[in-house]
């Protein structure tokens, strides 16, 4: 019998906010494909987890979804979760998914945590239509010429940024799409979690003062 792929949502940031199934399902399968095994140790141990670990990232993903395929059709149950919230989103679990799906092994997802979708109920934008962009490229070239693109997006905006970029996508938003109203998270769940709404322009001079900290979502 083939065995099931999970897809595990874990919390972005405070553990507290994991779900009973998805607690019930790490304890039950036979193997936690992790983005980062370090993050999901601390999440294992927290709840008594003792699933075995293995390593599914960006770098490995190639040939550690051999060894997950392999494992899958040999019967085993396995969960894949990604450093922090809904595996599949801005995450290389998306590869895995797609193949186990593409070869007619069996997926199942276990609902939870999203920043993206916390993000936006935060920022008082429109939340009837919205569009997902996440990483913008690091690029500046290739950055400044999808937010040219996207300057005719009706929709409500969603990006992820990085703190080592944010400043620098925050100047071309600026400069390209006007000085609109926005909203910035970051630490969303964690201790120091904060929402600036703002113009992008004080939003811009804000962090240039405070300085950046943490991983950011960008509501436009």
């Amino acid at each position: 019998m083939i065995g099931t792929l999970h897809i595990v949502s874990t919390p972005i940031g405070n553990l507290g906010d994991i779900t009973l199934r998805a607690i019930e399902t790490l304890k039950s399968v036979d193997l936690i494909a992790a983005e980062d095994t370090r993050t999901t140790r601390k999440l294992t141990t927290r709840f008594d987890i003792r699933t075995p670990l293995t390593s599914f990232y960006e770098h490995n993903k190639g040939t550690k979804a051999d060894y997950l395929i392999k494992a899958l059709r040999e019967g085993k149950n396995v969960a894949l979760v990604s450093e922090a919230g809904t595996p599949g989103i801005s995450d290389p679990g998306f590869s895995i998914i797609a193949r186990a799906i593409k070869e007619d092994i069996p997926v199942t997802a276990i609902p939870g945590p999203s920043a993206s979708i916390m993000a936006l109920v935060l920022s008082g934008k429109p939340t009837h239509k919205f569009v997902f962009e996440g990483f913008l490229s690091n690029k500046s070239g290739a950055r400044r010429k999808r937010l040219e693109a996207l300057k005719k997006e009706e929709r409500t905006i969603i990006f992820y940024e990085s703190p080592h970029r944010i400043l620098k996508m925050l100047k071309d938003l600026l400069e390209i799409m006007g000085d609109k109203e926005i909203a910035v998270a970051r630490e969303l769940t964690k201790k120091f979690e904060e929402v600036r709404r703002g113009r992008v322009s004080e939003i811009l001079d804000y962090f240039n003062t405070k300085g950046v900290k943490g991983e950011f979502v960008v509501v436009v």
